[in-house]
């Protein structure tokens, strides 16, 4: 059976004091490192990016991204919408590639890694942003 994704949903709350985002399923016991990505403009294409040993939990932190996921074993492709306003981290488990396209100028991705900095560079797969195109918006 395919180790399939997780994706952990959290909630926002919005008092007169402001806005609260959290997911509180999200258990940092296995994250060695995290580091936040954003592009100059929308519309920019990060893709793919893959590790056999190293695993990856997404985080949109602010706007809205297309985010991609292939399994490397089968080339099973998933294509997700994240937004900062339903708050939701998608874990990405070893031997699967990932990326990303920002749908709006303030998109700011947290990765959050398994592996150290050392550990992921050793183990690090990279394919052109073409080899699996998922990036097309469906007009509706």
């Amino acid at each position: 059976m395919e180790n399939i994704l997780r994706k952990m949903k959290g909630d926002i709350s919005v008092d007169d004091r402001g806005r609260v985002s959290y997911i509180n399923d999200f258990d940092f016991k296995d994250v060695k490192r995290f580091y936040m990505v954003e592009n100059h403009e929308k519309g920019f294409i990060r893709a793919w990016h893959g590790h056999k040993n190293e695993g990856k939990y997404v985080y949109v932190v602010s706007g809205t991204a297309l985010v991609g996921v292939v399994n490397l074993k089968s080339e099973s492709i998933y294509r997700y919408v994240f937004s900062a306003d339903k708050p939701t981290i998608l874990y990405v488990p070893p031997n699967h590639a990932n990326g990303f396209m920002t749908l709006t100028d303030d998109a700011k991705l947290l990765f959050f890694s398994t592996s150290t900095l050392e550990d992921s560079l050793g183990d690090d797969i990279r394919f052109n942003w073409d080899k699996w195109d998922i990036w097309e918006v469906e007009r509706r």
